[in-house]
């Protein structure tokens, strides 16, 4: 996703421009451009195994794996950063914490984004890997690597704050977590408060579809991918992100409500490390974004032919693959 390529968020055959530091799965014949697919290269998605639908060989390609270093890390240090700018931002005692918050969630996600994308396209959110994969841009054998990097560097990052915060500080803010509801005290004793789980679900689910569809739709979209450059389309997306934050506390302003997660991996991270109410309600920042990801997919297939490339289609794509499987 460069301004002289056309580079898309997980494109698996060609990570940045000019050629280097390029990741070559096994299972993948390497393309110079992606909008050079010709009409033969178009039939040939047709005749595909299943094995090759679902990118078996990524879990034997040793680049694949080192990529996913560049997902743990990078979803390693996101966690640490965007909680701790959860709690410094609460704890300053701002007139509009979320605010400041949501802005300093932009910067940092728009700088992650940068520093990830050359090494493994810059996903560090099963949102962005699990939409790929369904979209037919990467594999789910690789997606689900790089899912379980981004959970497994959300725990490591989770497990720093713990290391640098003071108890009181993780008690009180829960290290950042995602939370639906919290206890706490009232007149006549402890009470929970917080969102109702419908209004938490659907928060995840309509968050989810409209950054896929006003940033990351961008990065899918090679001729856009091209035409703004891949410093103005990161941008952009954490630009959404945080305006996305900022919405969905203000617009619930409801104590015990953390906000839409928009990324599994990271509330993961603080509900393994820190435990407890982390875990009430969790299930949602999973199935909202698994939700809102397959309504994405569905608008890709009701859009025009000639989106994207989508005449011909990718070669993982989920159509295509569950076309394979009814063929074994």
């Amino acid at each position: 996703m460069a301004s002289n390529s056309n580079v898309v968020f997980g494109d698996e055959e060609s990570q940045i421009s000019g050629g280097t530091n390029r990741v070559q799965p096994c299972s993948s014949t390497p393309r110079n451009r992606i909008n050079t697919i010709d009409d033969d290269e178009g039939k040939k998605h047709n005749f595909l195994s299943l094995s090759q639908r679902l990118g078996v060989a990524d879990f034997f390609c040793l680049d694949v794996w080192r990529a996913s270093m560049g997902e743990l890390l990078g979803s390693a240090v996101l966690v640490f950063m965007l909680d701790t700018i959860v709690i410094s931002t609460f704890e300053s005692e701002t007139k509009m914490p979320n605010l400041i918050m949501s802005i300093l969630i932009a910067v940092v996600i728009t700088i992650l984004l940068l520093a990830v994308v050359p090494v493994s396209g810059g996903h560090i959110n099963p949102v962005i890997s699990f939409s790929a994969a369904l979209v037919g841009i990467i594999s789910m054998s690789r997606a689900i690597i790089y899912i379980v990097a981004q959970c497994v560097g959300a725990i490591l990052g989770a497990l720093a704050l713990r290391a640098v915060v003071s108890s009181s500080i993780e008690d009180t803010f829960s290290l950042g977590g995602c939370t639906v509801t919290i206890i706490a005290p009232g007149p006549n004793g402890p009470v929970i408060v917080g969102l109702e789980t419908a209004q938490a679900l659907w928060l995840e689910i309509f968050c989810t579809f409209v950054f896929l569809f006003a940033s990351i739709w961008m990065a899918y979209d090679h001729r856009q991918a091209k035409a703004l450059g891949h410093v103005t389309v990161l941008s952009i997306v954490g630009l959404v992100l945080g305006l996305l934050v900022f919405i969905s506390t203000t617009v619930t302003a409801k104590k015990g409500y953390g906000g839409a997660g928009i990324n599994p991996a990271r509330c993961l991270g603080p509900a393994i490390i820190r435990g407890g109410h982390l875990w009430d309600g969790h299930w949602i920042f999973w199935v909202g974004p698994t939700i809102g990801c397959v309504a994405f997919y569905v608008y890709t297939k009701i859009i025009p032919t000639k989106h994207f490339l989508a005449e011909y289609g990718f070669k993982h794509d989920f159509v295509g693959v569950v076309k394979a499987l009814s063929n074994v």
